[in-house]
């Protein structure tokens, strides 16, 4: 005989009777209506993602019942772009304030015509460059600290085409200069190109992001650092994370703890599979992977030229991070919780991280039945949310408008929704 799958709604109503809760009880767990429920376990509706987890949580499932939700197939290799058929950068800024950006192969340059494509030369081939003057390097590295202090409080088209610059004027700096200032040049240049790679990936662009990471380990590693080929892991497995691949991420976080790596990279990697576990519903190993990650940036990072790989506007990351795997394991009331004592040590002046976990502190707080709560909290967020304009804080922004939309009756519900509507089109768009 042929076995055949379990489905979802059927493992959940076995669970829920041999739990012995009535529909009514487990919709009072997972603030769901009774009715919802019953279409799920008929098989009548697909449950989401948000629904297994809750419901896998409660019944303390341990991420089997998660797993037989249907998810969404993720194809996240990195981009086939090798350095010698993609050298040229092509940047074109318009008068109405919108820019392109296009890695470009030599082929296509000649092929358009030199004078067609750059239409302004600037600089000429011999052009001295005292790449050796320490001040050039020491500019930049403090320049570095300003954009990312602009990243935090703007849109990421606004400052992107000055990144991108500054990481080909870096890179032109290294081919004038010798020795050990041309690696620092290099390996500072990385540092901008993973910067641009992070600010592409906000603005909604999944190929840019893994192209400009991909160029940030060849300039780490032309400059003697083969550590950030590690941490571009890290970094894809982010866009996985994104896409709900829980699998992917988690696969891709192991292969950046291989070798000897410096603790901090480790301690990055072991954040990421951790959330990749919550998002599959295992506890444990997230559990797990949150105090390896604990253990591994306490260590205080040696004195470096370049600057720190992650962020830094978080007093304690891994906190933050297991308030974040808390929600995605169906535990929103320990996540509201989490999530609001760590939220009061978020800088003032980092207004995307301020939004990118405020966001999902109202979305813990609305799972967990707070929604007049959520809703309060949401609407001190949507100016800044607009005004920092990401894709990532969006998707998250679309969750917690599908949950409002399950309170129709809620007046405060009723009044935010609106706004919210709005606003995702500005921050989406």
């Amino acid at each position: 005989m042929v076995r055949q799958p379990i489905s979802f709604g059927g493992e959940l109503r076995r669970r829920r009777l041999a739990a012995d809760l009535s529909l009514t009880d487990l919709a009072r767990l997972v603030h769901y209506s009774k009715g919802q429920l019953s279409k799920v376990e008929r098989g009548l509706k697909a449950p989401s993602q948000d629904l297994a987890r809750l419901c896998d949580a409660a019944l303390d499932a341990s991420g089997a019942l998660a797993a037989l939700a249907p998810g969404r197939a993720a194809d996240v290799e990195p981009l086939e772009l090798h350095a010698d058929e993609k050298e040229v950068w092509s940047m074109r800024l318009s008068a109405d304030g919108q820019s392109w950006f296009e890695p470009m192969s030599r082929r296509q340059v000649m092929a358009a015509g030199a004078v067609s494509m750059t239409g302004m030369s600037i600089g000429m081939p011999g052009t001295s460059i005292r790449a050796n003057d320490s001040t050039l390097l020491g500019m930049s590295r403090s320049l570095f600290d300003q954009y990312r202090k602009l990243g935090q409080v703007t849109d990421p088209g606004l400052v992107l085409p000055a990144l991108i610059a500054q990481t080909h004027m870096l890179r032109e700096f290294a081919t004038g200069a010798g020795g050990r200032t041309r690696q620092e040049f290099l390996k500072l240049g990385s540092r901008y190109a993973e910067y641009v790679g992070w600010l592409v990936q906000e603005s909604g662009n999944e190929p840019g992001a893994l192209w400009w990471t991909q160029r940030a380990v060849d300039l780490a590693a032309a400059g003697g650092d083969h550590d950030l080929a590690a941490y571009a892991l890290v970094r894809r497995a982010l866009v996985t994370l994104y896409r709900e691949d829980a699998e992917q991420t988690v696969e891709l976080a192991r292969r950046a703890q291989e070798g000897r790596l410096p603790s901090r990279i480790r301690g990055l990697a072991f954040q990421r599979e951790a959330q990749g576990h919550a998002m599959a519903g295992d506890y444990d190993a997230c559990m797990r992977s949150l105090d390896r990650a604990r253990t591994l940036l306490a260590h205080p990072a040696p004195e470096q030229d370049v600057p720190v790989i992650g962020t830094t506007n978080l007093y304690d990351p891994v906190a933050m991070i297991s308030g974040w795997c808390l929600y995605d394991l169906g535990r929103p009331r320990e996540a509201a919780d989490t999530l609001d004592q760590q939220m009061a040590q978020v800088p003032s002046g980092a207004l995307r991280t301020q939004v990118r976990y405020g966001v999902r502190r109202a979305l813990a707080h609305a799972s967990a039945g707070e929604v007049e709560h959520a809703c309060g909290l949401t609407s001190l967020l949507l100016d800044s949310a607009m005004t920092v304009r990401s894709a990532t804080i969006a998707a998250d922004l679309r969750k917690l408008a599908r949950i409002l939309a399950r309170h129709p009756r809620n007046p405060a519900a009723r009044e935010l929704t609106p706004e919210l509507t709005a606003a995702l089109q500005t921050v989406a768009a």
